[in-house]
Parts: C-alpha cells; structure tokens; sequence
C-alpha cells in the first residue's frame, strides 16, 4: 500500500474508546459499514458471565476472586456493547472450528497470562467434555484441545526485548531481540508490555538498561519503553509473513490506584467499587503516555498489526480487579477478576478474527 495508509484508524476526537482498526487513508473516514468495537459502553446483561470459575479447574488461583472471597458478584455481570453495531456473543466452538489445526501464541507479562487464562476458560466452557492437556515448561505454558487440533501458548516475557544476565549482572537490552527466534511457526501472534517497564526498586527486575551501545543505571522509562517497541516491531517487519500469520498487539491495560482519575478521592483505589465508571468521566481526556507510543510505534510499521484497543473500555472498569481477593497480601489494581474484563477482549478477538473486521 501506498504511503497515506495507517494500519489502523486516527484519532478523530476525544481519544477513549475512539480508534479502529481498519487501513484507512489519514484524509479519509472509515470505511462505509465498518465497525469500531471499541467505543460504547458496559451494560447490565443477567446472561453474564460467559463461565463459571468453579467449572475451568486450571484456573490461577490469583484470578479467581470469588473463590478467594469477594462477597459481591455484579461485577460479573456487565457486557460491552459498541455504541453503532452489535459485538457477536462469544462462540467458543465456532472459534475452535474456525481455528482448528492452528497455534496461537501471546507473547508478554501477567496481563497475558490474564487473557490467556481467560480464554483457556472460555473454550473449556464451551467444550467442557472434550479432552484438554495443559502445561508448563520454563516460561511456556501450553493448552491444547487435540479434538479441535487448537494450541494456545503463553511466552513469559515482560519486555519483549532480550533481558539477559552476565557479569555485569541483569541487564535489559532494548536494541536485543534474540528471544524472537521462539515466536516463529505460530498462525497467531499476540503481543502485550508495558506493566513491568515502570517498576523501580525491588520490584526491577534488572540491573542496567543497554540503549544504543551504552550501558545505563537507569533512563526514562517511556523513552525506553518506546525504544524496546521500536525493537520489536523490526523484528516483526523482519520476520513475519502476514500471509501466513496473523499479529495482534493486545493494547495496554489500565490501572486503578487514583481515585481521582473516575472523580473520586486520591486516595481511593478499586477496593470495593462494585460499579463500572461512566464514559463520560474519561471522555476529553488524554491518553496514557504508553498508549501515545504503542500507536505511534505501530503506525510506522510496514507489518498489519492489528490493536487491541482495550485501554478506554477497560478504564471505565474500576471494579474489575482483584483488589485483596487475590488470595496473597496487597491491593491489586493492575490484574484482573475471571471471569471479567479479559473475557470482553477476547470476545473482541474473536469478533476481529471472525468478521473481518480487521
């Protein structure tokens, strides 16, 4: 395609929940009778949850909130319905025959392992006699149903870019991107960062950060974040043969540690909100700064990513963490409750992958 194509739509006015997914030229609007997904708003819906945590026996226990005590349950029921065109249900056999001989590989850190885990449920709810097999080696986890011929793997690897060790000690590379050699011979790649790249202290889990040929105590972390994405999406254009894969980039996923960003307190976090935020909370605002360099990252590509743009309609979901009902200390603002919010985005997946709305 020509130079005034995008690979996916520009942002026409308030930034939440406002993008697509379609190439389109920057002059021109979206397509007649296409559909942007991600702008709308939750709804009341009795039908949901789309599983019971108590019938998907792999589930990590983290997730699991009724199981480790939350005592209200209308988080559960909120479904996301797109403001000018309806989001098909999720059909977990219709997605296994769709899909049936491929491998789908997510590629990132424990929001992954949030939708991977997610939609591991998904289909064993959907299929919940066929036969599964999951597992763990190192840092992939793998769940098959051999009846469909369907693989779903989780890579653990928080910054994408290579973190390795040597004698100077941990050390995060952003221009290594030697891992990627195990990303190849998927039919679906889905790719997620951001969550680790702003830990500090104990919580680092490296020592220096090579940028450029130099080695560095520390840097800003959105300038690192987007030079480490840079990395990657070369790999990508280096590497993947969209003929024949297909690459998602799953969009990065809010927290909920202020108050203030849903007009509470700033001391208020998810502890106990129960209720989804309303759109109009958000709408005018700007973008989280990671947002702005996943965007800008992609657009530049000469690979189709496709976005996920679950940012904005998953920050109106404030009462969709954990919070403490994680079965460990702490207030966790950051993951997310199964069922919840990730089932929602790969109920978008699976409309992108089986409408053509990409």
């Amino acid at each position: 395609m020509g130079d005034g194509f995008h690979r996916f739509c520009w942002i026409s006015f308030s930034w939440i929940m406002i993008l697509c997914i379609h190439q389109v030229r920057l002059s021109e609007p979206q397509l007649h009778g296409s559909c942007d997904f991600f702008r709308g708003s939750w709804v009341f819906d009795e039908s949901y949850p789309l599983y019971n945590t108590s019938a998907c026996p792999f589930i990590e226990k983290e997730f699991d909130c009724q199981e480790n005590g939350r005592p209200d349950k209308l988080y559960l029921k909120y479904r996301w319905k797109p403001t000018d065109c309806m989001l098909p249900r999720f059909n977990g056999r219709d997605f296994l025959r769709k899909l049936k001989g491929k491998k789908i590989l997510f590629i990132g850190d424990s929001l992954s392992l949030n939708q991977w885990q997610s939609l591991t449920c998904m289909l064993h709810a959907a299929v919940p006699q066929s036969n599964y097999i999951i597992n763990r080696k190192r840092d992939l986890s793998t769940f098959s149903l051999p009846d469909y011929g369907v693989s779903l793997m989780l890579s653990r690897n928080a910054f994408l870019v290579d973190l390795v060790k040597d004698k100077r000690g941990t050390v995060l590379k952003l221009d290594s991107i030697e891992n990627g050699k195990l990303w190849k011979g998927y039919d679906l790649l889905i790719f997620n960062s951001w969550h680790w790249w702003n830990h500090k202290g104990r919580k680092q889990p490296w020592d220096f950060i090579e940028s450029k040929g130099k080695v560095k105590k520390d840097m800003d972390r959105l300038v690192a974040f987007k030079e480490g994405l840079t990395t990657w999406s070369k790999w990508v254009d280096s590497n993947v043969n969209t003929t024949t894969t297909q690459v998602f980039f799953q969009g990065i996923s809010p927290t909920h540690f202020n108050g203030k960003e849903w007009n509470g307190t700033k001391l208020s976090t998810c502890m106990g909100q129960t209720k989804p935020a309303t759109a109009s909370i958000y709408a005018g605002g700007s973008p989280p700064p990671a947002v702005t360099i996943v965007k800008e990252v992609l657009r530049n590509m000469s690979t189709l990513v496709v976005l996920l743009d679950i940012t904005g309609l998953s920050q109106l979901r404030k009462d969709g963490h954990p919070s403490i009902y994680t079965g460990l200390k702490g207030n966790d603002c950051s993951h997310w409750c199964l069922a919840g919010v990730p089932d929602t985005w790969n109920q978008l997946l699976y409309a992108i992958l089986t409408t053509g709305e990409a």
